[in-house]
């Protein structure tokens, strides 16, 4: 790589970041994938923050791309607190594991500063080494004291999380209509969608979650 440029995202480069999403995407978690169409729709979902909708150009061309929404975390007092969720993160095929994807991670935290906090769904491998810890260490579960084990967080503001339990709820801005995104991927080339092993991987961290007893203290093992 021999020049990379972070920016934001302009009006001319939303197919380049859409044909990179189904790049990236393809037959990942699903046979096909949606996620160009959602980086289509949430540019105009009124949660969408566009200061930080920022893509990577390497060489000239785009090749990374990362999109946020606000979300929002609760306490059991009904104090609601303003996060910030990123996806869909892309970076094309071609330069992955070569750290473009951690680069645009890290300058879009610097950009958020003065957020307390990110919260994603993942795979873990991909993101504990930009920071991120399970939601059970910071002590952040969904509805029904729940703590999946792809749901993972990363303090923005140093000493944010203080024990508290807080329920986490994401934009419905991902809401999406099934058949709108499958009208939409008609207007790209034809790929053939099929099954690959990162689907189960997929499945099974999509499906899992940590138990633990709920007064266990936050980042317990038992």
């Amino acid at each position: 790589m021999d020049h990379l440029l972070i920016r934001p995202e302009q009006t001319g480069d939303y197919r380049a970041v859409e044909e990179l999403h189904r790049r990236a995407f393809w037959n990942l978690y699903v046979p096909g994938c949606q996620e160009h169409y959602i980086a289509h729709v949430l540019r105009s979902h009124p949660d969408f923050v566009p200061e930080l909708d920022l893509v990577c150009e390497v060489d000239g061309r785009v090749a990374a791309s990362i999109m946020y929404t606000r979300s929002w975390l609760t306490d059991r007092q009904g104090t609601r607190v303003d996060i910030l969720t990123f996806g869909p993160l892309a970076v094309d095929p071609a330069l992955q594991r070569r750290g473009v994807g951690k680069r645009l991670m890290a300058e879009s935290f610097r950009r958020a500063a003065g957020c307390p906090a990110v919260v994603i769904f993942g795979n873990p491998g991909n993101y504990v080494s930009s920071g991120f810890k399970s939601c059970r260490r910071y002590n952040v579960c969904l509805e029904g004291d729940v703590f999946p084990a792809a749901m993972l967080v990363r303090e923005l503001t140093p000493g944010f999380f203080d024990g508290r339990r807080y329920l986490y709820a994401d934009s419905p801005a991902f809401q999406i209509d099934p058949q709108a995104a499958e009208d939409f991927d008609r207007d790209f080339p034809p790929m053939e969608r099929a099954f690959q092993p990162s689907q189960e991987e997929f499945f099974i961290h999509s499906n899992s979650v940590i138990r633990l007893p709920a007064d266990a203290e936050p980042g317990s093992s038992e």
